[in-house]
């Protein structure tokens, strides 16, 4: 490390869990976060302050007025740019070291093997998203490349976290946890609204899991879902297992 960045990251050296060898494994960290809305925008600022060395990002949608509320990455004069270039804009302002990698495209299974197999992968990958249909396919994926993906979710007043490591045979995945059968009714944001807030909190919660993943430190939410009600301002953790009979990481680890 060179002594500027020995002073930038001081705080983090200083931390015998960390010290330099895990803040030298963050500066050479890749890390994918998919979906540039307020769960993005967050788990991406602590990423990028936190020195983790490439940042890539998906999402195919323009800045709303509607997302200034809570996406705070960004700004008044970037409504109607693209979420993923005004996202990258937010982290050169943070860290101008991070290298970020702006993809404005839907999040397709060929994109995302694309990214997952190239120029050695990514080390763990954030989902930022919205919707089932589209965890569903990251998950497929993240499962097939095993590749390490923090999940992240909020609604109304409330929120829910939890981790995947298809690299580990215990492991369950998004799928064991939701079976894609089970189709549950799509709500949104825009239809059902969300306190602000609330993504900070969990954006900030998938960030320091994807970083303790990167550095291999403590002991990542796998096989617990965290789930945190604002109003009452109250968390709760649920435990669950690998489904033997799970149509995507039992299939995978038996091909």
């Amino acid at each position: 490390m060179h002594d500027d960045e020995l002073l930038r990251y001081s705080r983090h050296i200083l931390l015998s869990e960390i010290g330099i060898e895990g803040q030298e494994k963050l500066l050479e960290g890749r890390a994918l976060v998919i979906g540039a809305g307020g769960l993005g925008c967050t788990a991406a600022a602590f990423l990028a302050s936190s020195g983790v060395g490439h940042i890539s990002l998906i999402d195919d949608d323009a800045v709303d007025l509607t997302n200034l509320q809570r996406q705070i990455a960004h700004t008044t004069s970037r409504v109607g740019h693209s979420k993923v270039s005004s996202l990258a804009q937010f982290i050169e302002s943070i860290n101008s070291n991070v290298r970020t990698h702006p993809y404005p495209h839907r999040c397709t299974p060929e994109l995302l093997s694309e990214l997952l197999s190239t120029g050695g992968g990514m080390h763990v990958v954030l989902d930022c998203t919205d919707n089932f249909k589209t965890r569903h396919l990251i998950n497929a994926v993240c499962t097939a490349h095993k590749t390490p993906l923090v999940s992240g979710s909020a609604l109304k007043m409330d929120g829910q976290l939890t981790c995947f490591d298809a690299r580990l045979e215990h492991s369950p995945c998004y799928a064991c946890l939701f079976p894609p059968e089970d189709v549950p009714l799509e709500v949104s944001c825009a239809t059902m609204g969300v306190f602000a807030p609330l993504v900070g909190i969990i954006g900030s919660a998938q960030g320091a899991e994807a970083l303790k993943i990167l550095m291999s430190l403590g002991q990542p939410m796998i096989g617990r879902l965290s789930l945190f009600n604002a109003t009452q301002f109250k968390w709760s953790e649920i435990n669950y297992k690998k489904n033997p009979n799970c149509s995507v990481c039992a299939q995978r680890a038996q091909s």
